[in-house]
């Protein structure tokens, strides 16, 4: 009687409980948590000082510093990301995270000491947090993806991006429970709380993932890096260059159709119920419905694509192939929209949108940098995440501007991303070419 084969070894628990978000090795598994506990931290504390915003916002103008918020964060961070880039040059990766990281958490106590003041801090406050929140996202997102091997961070990625995701959504949940109960500050001392014990995990992390031989050098050497300037990289190399040209691009398609759909609920508001003082109740709960039923849904539909089909889509399509979804899905919404927009129809367009660039497009967008060099991940990553993004802002307020002038109806609006979103497709096209060079480079061919 032949003897039977044997019988595959059983993988641990672990890998088999992970599995269905990402593909975990067994001697991954305690790097891959870490760094996944530490971007759960991270969004948790953003979206509890982004509800404090609101509050210290509300009765400082707040309409205006939101429209030219944009252009003065865009100023700032000019100056503030090639100073970051030179103290990356003079310390190791891990004082670096640290050191920045403790910056902005010394700003929290200042903040805290004026509001027990008496102060006003709402504007300066909301300058602020848009430079937080692109910085220091940005800063653990570099490391993670200096952590890992281009094929690591392929498989490692869309478990990190779940930490995110389930973050950002209890992170925003516990702040009203704070805010109703305690007060404003509290959110304040409590995300820095999580961003303190973020500084200390980031230690831990680094010294327990393994040491992997990636062209030649050992990952996770902790030296300063180069001199080379962030912004200078990326307009010498056409690989980031194009990654600043991505960027852009989405956020000023994504941000017109943000203001698409809040101008069109609006109108249907005052055509359902009259443009009058009288009925600004039903208007105003009209609005309200509409949004309540847009942010939950994006947070649901958001949070089960990291969940279930990131690490999928990953696996059959790849990095590069994967960056054609979005745009693909926001191109057809927006040419559906030319001929009958209506509430609904935008209304899954942007859930289909935010969902897609809250899970599979932000993973995408971050496993961009995983064949890069140090300095590329570091201090270009940091040029792009922030000044590229706050750019893509200033660009999509002068649309806007001038589309108003103009008086464009919102078929007009709509034509005007069916074009930026063809830009977008090109840019993914030029991408994926120069990814594929970038990961043969480093080893990673299947990247």
């Amino acid at each position: 009687m032949a003897t039977s084969e044997a019988q595959p070894a059983r993988k641990p628990l672990i890998e088999r409980f992970l599995a269905p978000v990402a593909d975990v090795r067994k001697e991954e598994v305690p790097s891959a948590l870490l760094m996944t506990l530490i971007m759960f931290l991270i969004l948790a504390a953003y979206y509890m000082l982004k509800t404090a915003r609101e509050v210290f916002i509300l009765s400082e103008g707040g309409a205006e510093v939101k429209s030219y918020s944009s252009a003065g964060q865009a100023l700032l961070l000019l100056i503030l990301v090639p100073a970051y880039g030179a103290f990356a040059s003079h310390v190791s990766r891990i004082r670096l995270i640290q050191w920045v990281t403790s910056f902005f958490i010394s700003h929290l106590a200042l903040f805290l000491v004026g509001i027990a003041a008496g102060l006003d801090i709402g504007i300066v406050y909301f300058l602020w947090l848009g430079i937080f929140n692109l910085m220091v996202i940005a800063q653990f997102w570099a490391f993670a993806s200096d952590l890992y091997t281009p094929e690591q961070g392929k498989r490692l990625f869309p478990l990190i991006g779940v930490g995110s995701s389930i973050g950002a959504w209890l992170g925003a949940l516990e702040a009203g429970w704070i805010l109703e109960r305690i007060g404003p500050p509290r959110l304040l001392t409590v995300a820095a709380a999580m961003l303190i014990l973020c500084v200390i995990l980031t230690r831990v992390v680094n010294h327990v993932t393994p040491r992997t031989q990636v062209g030649g050098e050992v990952k996770g050497v902790d030296k300063p890096l180069g001199r080379e300037d962030g912004f200078r990289m990326i307009f010498s190399d056409r690989y980031l260059l194009l990654i600043a040209l991505l960027t852009v691009l989405l956020n000023v398609v994504n941000t017109s159709g943000e203001y698409l759909f809040s101008r069109y609920v609006v109108e249907e508001a005052n055509s359902a119920h009259g443009a009058g003082p009288e009925s600004a109740a039903a208007r105003q709960n009209f609005i309200g419905s509409v949004y309540s039923r847009l942010f939950s849904t994006v947070n649901l539909v958001g949070l089960l694509l990291q969940l279930f089909v990131v690490s999928r889509v990953f696996k059959f399509l790849g990095v590069g192939k994967s960056l054609y979804v979005h745009p693909i899905v926001a191109l057809s919404g927006y040419l559906l929209m030319l001929r009958a927009p209506s509430v609904h129809l935008m209304t899954w367009l942007k859930v289909a949108d935010n969902s897609i660039d809250y899970s599979l497009g932000n993973t995408t967008k971050q496993a961009l940098w995983l064949p890069t060099s140090r300095e590329a991940k570091y201090k270009a990553k940091q040029a792009v995440d922030s000044f590229f993004v706050r750019a893509g802002d200033v660009v999509q307020a002068g649309i806007v501007f001038a589309g108003e002038r103009l008086a464009l109806t919102i078929p007009a609006f709509a034509s005007i991303n069916i074009v930026l979103a063809m830009g977008w497709l090109g840019t993914v096209a030029a991408l994926n070419a120069l990814l594929m060079t970038k990961a043969k480079q480093t080893g990673a061919s299947k990247l």
